[in-house]
Formats: structure tokens, sequence, C-alpha cells
């Protein structure tokens, strides 16, 4: 099966490399920015984030002007989230691809990854939420892996498994309550149901929709009854 993976907080811990961009910004224009919040809520598009800081009117030179700042500052900071590497490992093991889709524009998308040096498929940058979907489908992605809510928002769009990591804003609870498939701790987790899944996915998300029980959703043997008739009625 080809699966799909968020970037921020999913593969790639970002934070202290977008902390540090937005403290260039904060002492470049005098106005302060509290990058511990802004780092808590990681994964909407860059313009969303500027605007709680910056007047309407400003947003986009900041915009601008942060993507001058990040390839050098933000780029060399990222580190790899836990269970990352092994994760994608998983899955070209079982003979699946992997794609990247991230709300990160594409150059950094890109530049991230190769700094990293994932070992995937393809790269897609500058899509948050359902507008992922159309990177996903045309992949054949049958699951995809995030760390938000808007995640899950993707996976559907896509008709594929929604496999939410608890390493972002939202905890286990958040995202399984908004309707992740599958929920891990973090991807350290993702093998060993990658492996088990395979017995009820094969290579498609639809005979996933069609396995009588979906194993791994973390802390619940299968999901429950809703879940299914959801499943079984795309």
């Amino acid at each position: 099966m080809n699966v799909g993976f968020d970037l921020d907080l999913t593969l790639a811990d970002t934070r202290a490399g977008i902390a540090a961009v937005y403290r260039m910004l904060s002492a470049e224009t005098g106005v302060p920015i509290d990058t511990d919040v802004v780092v808590s809520r990681l994964g909407p598009p860059l313009e969303v984030e500027l605007a709680h800081w910056f007047p309407a009117d400003q947003v986009a030179e900041r915009v601008v002007r942060f993507r001058e700042i990040y390839p050098s500052v933000a780029v060399p900071a990222t580190t790899l989230m836990p269970g990352a590497a092994a994760a994608i490992a998983a899955v070209r093991a079982a003979g699946g691809r992997v794609i990247v889709v991230s709300g990160k524009n594409h150059a950094d998308t890109v530049r991230t990854v190769e700094y990293l040096g994932l070992p995937v498929d393809s790269v897609t940058g500058g899509v948050f939420g359902a507008d992922k979907g159309f990177a996903l489908r045309e992949f054949g992605a049958g699951a995809y892996v995030g760390d938000h809510t808007a995640d899950v928002d993707a996976a559907r769009a896509a008709r594929a498994i929604a496999v939410g990591v608890a390493t972002g804003p939202f905890d286990a609870d958040a995202l399984s309550a908004y309707g992740a498939d599958v929920v891990l701790a973090d991807l350290d987790a993702f093998p060993a149901w990658f492996e088990t899944g395979l017995a009820a996915v094969r290579t498609t998300g639809a005979d996933y929709r069609a396995a009588e029980r979906i194993p791994g959703r973390a802390g619940v043997a299968s999901p429950d009854l809703a879940t299914e008739q959801r499943w079984a009625a795309r």
C-alpha cells in the first residue's frame, strides 16, 4: 500500500527552526511574538499564523520575509521525529511507495525532505486540509498519516485511511474524536500497526474499507460500529 505522510510534527520536528525564524521577524519588526504559542499550533498555512501577529495589510510582506529566512535558519535546525525513518522503511519494505504532502510551501518542503535524507518517492507542498486530497489520490495513497485534524480531512478527501499521530497540537483523544481511523502515540508505533494492518489492508483503500475490523487503533482493539458503518458506506 502506498502511504502519504504530513511533514511538520509528523516526520520532521521543525519547532526549533520555525521559532528561530519568528524570533528574527520579531527582532526586525519590533513586534512581540510568542514563539511557544506559534509552535504549539503548527499545521495551518503560514499566512494564518502570521495574521495573529501582524495587521492584514502586512501579512503578504511577512510571508515573503519568512520564506527568505527559512532555508538558512530553519531547515538546518530541523530533526527527524521519533520513528520517522522506520515508518518510511516499513512502507518501502512492504513494496509501497511514500509521498510527503505538507502545508509548508513546496520549495521548503522539498528542502526539508532532502536535508533529512528521507527516501520518499514524491513531495508536494503548499496544500492544507482537504486540498491535500488531490495529491494523495494522484499518488494512489491508501493511507495518510498526520498530526493535525486537518490531516484527517486530507485522508477523507483522498478516500484513504486517516492515521493520526499524537505528536502535534492534538492529542490522541482529539484525533480520535475528530474521526481518525487509527491513532498512534507516535511513529514508533507505525511499523507494527502497518505490518498488522496488511492482513486486512491489501493495496487500496477499498480493501481496507471492506475489511471487517481495522487493527491497531491506539487503545482500542477495533473501531466502533459507527466508524465501520461510515467506511462501509463510502
